[in-house]
Formats: structure tokens, C-alpha cells, sequence
């Protein structure tokens, strides 16, 4: 019942919402509490990594790349201008799965601290 909170976050995929539901589906509600917590501080919204993404375009590249933890591919596209651009047009597609899969991994390092008890 309270799993149904996942849509409060904001910019949740579907996709997003049902690996939480799957992920979760056997913590107690005080894990899970827990849980709500950690993600939440470490997810990154889509809708972020879309504009960041976007300031690549004036001159800031690859700062979504630092947002999602890949310091080697930002400080590449800092250097090489997003890969003259390509990499950042690219980017700018794959905005969602590049959140997508920060947010799994996010996921899975939350779940990892509350069965551990943190």
C-alpha cells in the first residue's frame, strides 16, 4: 500500500515505478521508509539530465555526465566539446535511460544499505 508513493517522486517512468515495485516488494514498512529515503536523495530526475544536457549546447559539456557519476565520460566531453556535439545530440535523445540507469544503480545501493540495516 504505501509503495504507491513511488508516484510522488518527480519525473517517475513507468518503467522506474515498476522496478521499484518489484525491487521493494519484500521490505517491511519501516525498510521501506527507509528505503523512500536513501533513494530519494541519490535518484536523479530525467527532466535534470535533460537541461544539463542542454547546457552542452552553449558551452558546458558533459555536465550530465558529472550528475550521474561518470567523471571519466564528463571530463572527456569537457575536453572534446561532447565529442564535437555527437555525443551531446545523443545524449539529448537518451536523456531518460541515462537517468533510468543511474537511478537503477541508486536502486540497488539503497536496497543494499537497508537489508544490511543502515
Amino acid at each position: 500500500m504505501q509503495q504507491n508513493s513511488f508516484t510522488m517522486l518527480s519525473g517517475i517512468t513507468p518503467e522506474e515505478f515498476i522496478f521499484l515495485q518489484q525491487a521493494t516488494a519484500g521490505l517491511t514498512d519501516q525498510q521501506l521508509n527507509s528505503f523512500k529515503m536513501l533513494y530519494q536523495g541519490k535518484r536523479r530526475n530525467p527532466t535534470d539530465i535533460l537541461l544539463f544536457t542542454l547546457l552542452g549546447f552553449v558551452g558546458f559539456n558533459g555536465i550530465q555526465r558529472f550528475v550521474v557519476g561518470q567523471i571519466g565520460m564528463g571530463i572527456i566531453y569537457l575536453l572534446t566539446g561532447g565529442f564535437c556535439l555527437i555525443g551531446t545530440i545523443v545524449d539529448l535523445i537518451n536523456h531518460k535511460s541515462i537517468a533510468n540507469s543511474y537511478n537503477k544503480d541508486m536502486a540497488y545501493e539503497a536496497l543494499q544499505m537497508v537489508k544490511m540495516g543502515a
